[in-house]
């Protein structure tokens, strides 16, 4: 399946019926859907400011909270160790981050923003509250309210069924 390779052709994605055999799974595809499309158009804003999806998380936790061990920012965005680092690869490549040993545990990572990161930093919250414009075209506030109240249950839902 090719790559949508503009807005128009990704809604067309977004209007595709529902498969027969996902009937009995009509939220999970809805899910599945909606997260594909985000992440799409997460993907084309973020190109701007040359980042791919979840580098820019990565990015928040280190401008919010400082430099941190390697396996914290695992932990706290839910990634695994591969990948991240090759995330931090990739941005310390793009001069965004480095990194350097922990003065308290010889086996353990720092890795910090540096500040040429601060030149981005506007950008992607720019990027974040433009996806979130997109995002939320068409819902009123008691929507968006609303929308995040459920997705909230799915979540807790969710991470339920992960933990036992």
């Amino acid at each position: 399946m090719g790559r949508p390779k503009d807005y128009g052709e990704t809604a067309d994605v977004a209007r595709t019926p529902l498969p027969v055999s996902a009937q009995a799974g009509a939220m999970n595809h809805a899910i599945v859907r909606v997260a594909r499309l985000h992440r799409m158009l997460a993907a084309q804003l973020l190109r701007r400011v040359g980042l791919h999806p979840a580098q820019e998380l990565v990015m928040m936790q280190l401008w919010d909270h400082g430099p941190q061990r390697q396996v914290d920012l695992v932990r706290m965005l839910g990634s695994d160790a591969a990948t991240m680092t090759r995330t931090i690869q990739r941005l310390e490549h793009a001069g965004f981050v480095r990194r350097k040993p922990s003065p308290t545990d010889k086996r353990a990572t720092i890795i910090e923003a540096t500040p040429a990161s601060q030149a981005v930093h506007r950008q992607i919250d720019g990027i974040w509250a433009e996806l979130e414009t997109a995002t939320t075209a068409g819902l009123t506030p008691d929507q968006q309210a609303e929308a995040l109240k459920v997705l909230q249950q799915i979540e807790d839902s969710l991470a339920r069924a992960v933990s036992g």
